[in-house]
């Protein structure tokens, strides 16, 4: 038996409605809430939550000496249209170099990676 249930998953940001609008943009969902803290309702999905954090420092990938913390990793039909797609909303390509694999790595407009990963 568990002991407890994901309730959100919540990023750190000095933005946290503009983050939010950007991840609306990739994953569809509704925008909820002011302030410092914003929700991100995803159809059928988990939700995100964005919370303010003044003193941000964006994670460095890749890094050896630095953790990225953590990353998404978000499933695509085409991996070319949703890179064209990430990029126009603001994205930046962390990982350019093989083409070739099922994935793709990025960093959102705040700095935190992610994946787009062929389904």
């Amino acid at each position: 038996m568990a002991l407890a249930k994901l309730g959100v998953v919540v990023l750190d940001c000095p933005d946290p409605r503009a983050l939010a609008g950007f991840y609306a943009e990739v994953l569809g969902g509704a925008v909820e809430g002011d302030g410092d803290w914003i929700d991100l309702k995803v159809p059928g999905g988990q939700a995100l939550a964005f919370q303010r954090a003044s003193g941000f420092v964006a994670p460095r990938w890749p890094a050896p000496d630095d953790s990225q913390q953590f990353h998404l990793d978000l499933v695509v039909e085409d991996l070319d249209a949703a890179e064209k797609g990430v990029l126009e909303l603001g994205a930046k390509p962390l990982d350019a170099e093989d083409r070739s694999r099922g994935w793709r790595v990025y960093a959102d407009p705040a700095g935190h990676p992610f994946c787009l990963c062929a389904c």
